[in-house]
């Protein structure tokens, strides 16, 4: 029997660029428009389902959408140069479906007559709700958690009446106690899951229009797989650093001949809103030219109730969040970020959803699962790839008419990208075990519980919203329910809970190399690794004004 060789590797090797290295610029113009096309799905569905349901009109979801595309470039741009520093596409989140639903249900606005006047109201209190909500996430963001211990055991290190006994107790307890909280084994399943629970929008989507998102579903394999080694055009592998933009344009074309033929004439609403490239009068309605700024719709409105609603959504968005980042730093070729550098752009990220509320997107911010997993799918994980998407997300939102032909690509495409690019997350997840011990039954039973509960308990709480039109926690207090049912809904949240649980209370000290620590332990902090400076330093020599933990 042949020996078996794959050590575990700090760094994913298989890409062409990392975060540093980029593209030469035709290809990185490329790269990133296929990044924009990939983030207009997101960005037009939330809108599409939210604006109707608030009062608005197609000129309405327009202009939603117009200005959900303005504040994502300017949250990517954010967090590209000064967050996380990762090259993650930042745009609108469905975690934020419950508590906006709860808001859009108020009687106080439901009781208004004029469609219209309730879409501005039903705005200006969603607006209100995003900027209470964001200060959670600046707070936590900022206030370096993880950094609070280090300074504590800093100063207690310097105090000359501290006996030897108690340094060590200091260092064995006190400075290994983040670290002991979160092992790759706790974060396996959480990064898995920010894949794999965002399932109901690949194959269940693609079959609302299975002639549409079957064809695009075998092409994007086809291509990006199995002729990803063809180099027609200067020996550059176009298929497989393009598939979204060569599938995407094939595909298109081919609804575009069906919707042209009348397939879909004489079939049902649900099936021309998914199938037909001229839905919901996205082109007509779309001013040829339109500013966002803040506070367009008028000053937001304040509610206690919709505020703490809101905050269960920011909680998620949190969690999902972290968990792309370690897949993009991952994909991107780059270290773990430390808990430094995502503190850091989780109050960047909130920061976005402030402007998400000032603007008045109609949701909140969090980081695009789908645009992380074509860092993998296309190899390229180059930060300016990144940073000319954002731009591109400005560009084309402000010259509305030309975003509008893109954002009418039927979602069935989406949704078949969705099926590889959430797969792929999802694996990238799963690779942090090979720095565990999988022949234990202690780690075999926490990964399997925790992905387990992480996909079959939202799948209970969705059933039952959609049998009963209401969530499985429903009490006289609105925002209560909503507050529940957003953190239940979440798979990557209960996989958090049930992992950091489990780990955290299983034979903890007798399973510390069981559980990878030896590994996690170096990106616990900046300076544990060497390579931390290379990929996370911030820019224009700002690490002299924010020296790092």
């Amino acid at each position: 029997m042949g020996e078996i060789i794959h050590p575990p590797m700090d760094q994913l090797q298989d890409l062409e660029y990392c975060i540093d290295s980029n593209p030469p610029w035709a290809e990185t113009i490329l790269l990133a428009f296929q990044n924009y096309i990939l983030m207009l799905g997101t960005s037009v569905m939330i809108p599409s389902v939210l604006v109707p349901a608030m009062g608005g009109s197609d000129g309405d979801k327009a202009r939603v959408i117009q200005t959900l595309l303005f504040v994502a470039g300017i949250n990517t741009l954010l967090q590209a140069l000064f967050g996380t520093r990762l090259p993650a596409i930042v745009g609108g989140s469905f975690a934020y479906i419950i508590p906006i639903a709860y808001i859009i249900n108020d009687s106080s606005l439901q009781r208004i007559s004029n469609r219209h006047e309730r879409f501005i109201q039903t705005m200006r209190a969603i607006q209100g709700a995003l900027i209470v909500a964001s200060s959670i996430q600046i707070i936590l963001g900022y206030s370096q958690v993880w950094g609070l211990f280090s300074r504590y055991i800093g100063s207690m290190l310097k105090c000359e009446v501290v006996s030897p006994a108690m340094l060590d107790y200091i260092v064995l307890h006190w400075l290994s106690f983040p670290c002991r909280f979160f092992s790759p084994l706790g974060m396996a399943p959480v990064v898995a899951l920010v894949g794999l629970g965002l399932f109901q929008r690949g194959f269940p989507l693609l079959g609302n229009c299975v002639e549409i998102g079957l064809p695009m579903l075998l092409l994007v394999i086809g291509l990006s797989q199995y002729l990803k080694h063809v180099r027609p055009i200067r020996d550059v592998p176009i298929f497989e650093r393009f598939p979204v933009l060569i599938c995407v344009a094939i595909i298109w074309i081919y609804s575009l001949i069906l919707t042209a033929s009348g397939a879909y004439r004489d079939k049902p609403n649900a099936t021309q809103l998914s199938c037909r490239t001229d839905r919901a009068n996205l082109i007509s309605t779309a001013p040829w030219f339109m500013f966002p700024y803040p506070l367009q719709w008028g000053p937001p409105t304040f509610s206690a109730g919709h505020s703490f609603a809101m905050m269960s959504a920011v909680l998620v968005s949190m969690v999902e969040s972290t968990g792309a980042y370690k897949a993009a730093s991952r994909l991107a070729i780059a270290t773990p970020p430390p808990a430094y550098v995502l503190s850091r752009g989780i109050g960047w990220q909130g920061i976005g959803i402030l402007l998400d509320g000032l603007f008045g997107t109609g949701t909140g911010s969090t980081v695009s699962v789908e645009n992380v997993g074509l860092l993998g799918l296309s190899r390229v994980g180059s930060r300016r790839v990144v940073q000319l998407s954002a731009a591109f997300m400005i560009f084309f939102s402000i010259l509305g008419k030309f975003g509008a032909v893109f954002a009418s690509i039927p979602f069935p495409i989406f949704a078949a990208l969705y099926c590889v690019l959430f797969g792929l997350v999802a694996s990238v997840g799963l690779s942090f075990l090979q720095f565990t011990n999988m022949n234990c039954m202690r780690n075999l039973i926490i990964t399997g519980l925790s992905l387990f509960l992480g996909i079959s308990i939202p799948q209970f709480f969705n059933e039952y919203w959609n049998l009963k039109h209401r969530g499985l926690v429903h009490t006289n207090a609105g925002w209560f329910n909503a507050f529940l049912n957003t953190i239940f809904l979440s798979p990557a949240t209960v996989g958090l809970i049930v992992a950091v649980f489990l780990d955290n209370t299983l034979e903890v000290e007798k399973s510390k190399k069981d559980r990878g620590m030896p590994w996690w332990v170096k990106f616990r902090t900046f300076r544990g690794d060497n390579r931390n400076e290379e990929f996370y330093t911030l820019p224009f020599n700002l690490n002299r004004f924010f020296p790092p933990t």
